[in-house]
């Protein structure tokens, strides 16, 4: 008989890896955990898990009855910097659900799926783009980028940027079927149709999982969190910020990246309810 297959859907920055500014460690420098980098960027070490979180993440992936995929708003490339700890990942979600990668190649069928939806429900790139350009000021503006053709994002000065701009964008864009996140120095500005929660269920539906898992910290990672049967998100992140609950998703008790340590922790119990804890 095949044993029941659990899918375990989590973002990535500031869930389970941490830059350096995230890292949140409110003990001594002589106690603080030992760290395990696991992105290099432009010849720097960017992003980190603790070794603990390293071996809970090796010990999930290798779980027979349990497939692990990273599920990030991150672009290919920027993924692909990336090398966490276990067997790489069969499955991965990228660009907020718009590709969905099989051993490291995107999926062209899944590909066609998500530009036919973004054409049919909402307003183009182009068009959300050249608003972005305009309503935004240079004295706070640092970079304007696209992603993968399919979401835009500006980088900006927090200090300088004003109080009320993101809700009037987002104000702006909701009725033409976009959303806006703003997480750290970033303002994502993505098409509603274009979500995480989609890509999983795909996946889940591709390999036959009967129970999903999911973990995030952002406004872009609710979706994810309401289609999974169970989900957890950090005591930090725009979504602890905004208050934001679903009665199947529980908040961890740690900030930072020892919440990414909890997370795989609750992950191994739900895919295991006889692990020990």
């Amino acid at each position: 008989m095949t044993s029941a297959l659990t899918l375990v859907a989590s973002d990535l920055d500031r869930t389970l890896i941490y830059s350096a500014a995230a890292l949140n460690l409110p003990m001594p420098d002589a106690e603080a955990p030992r760290l395990l980098c696991v992105e290099v960027y432009d010849k720097k070490p960017l992003s980190y898990v603790t070794e603990t979180a390293a071996a809970l993440l090796d010990e999930l992936t290798r779980s027979p009855s349990t497939v692990f995929v990273p599920t990030t708003t991150r672009t290919r490339e920027q993924y692909h910097r990336i090398h966490l700890p276990g067997p790489a990942a069969e499955f991965a979600i990228c660009a907020n659900g718009g590709h969905i990668l099989v051993n490291g190649v995107s999926d062209h069928d899944w590909q066609r799926t998500v530009a036919g939806r973004l054409a049919e429900e909402c307003a183009s790139l182009d068009e959300v783009r050249a608003h972005l350009v305009s309503a935004a000021d240079p004295a706070w503006l640092l970079k304007e980028r696209v992603a993968e053709d399919l979401f835009a994002y500006l980088v900006v000065d927090r200090t300088l940027l004003p109080a009320d701009w993101t809700k009037e964008l987002a104000a702006w864009a909701e009725p033409r079927g976009w959303t806006v996140s703003l997480q750290g120095r970033k303002i994502y500005v993505v098409p509603r149709p274009l979500t995480k929660s989609a890509a999983m269920r795909e996946v889940a539906r591709r390999t036959g999982a009967t129970l999903t898992l999911a973990a995030g910290d952002s406004l872009l990672d609710a979706d994810l969190l309401l289609a999974a049967d169970r989900g957890w998100r950090p005591g930090h992140g725009e979504l602890a910020d905004a208050g934001w609950n679903a009665p199947h998703v529980e908040a961890t008790a740690e900030n930072g990246i020892a919440a990414g340590e909890e997370i795989l922790r609750r992950f191994l119990r739900a895919a295991d309810p006889h692990r020990a804890a």
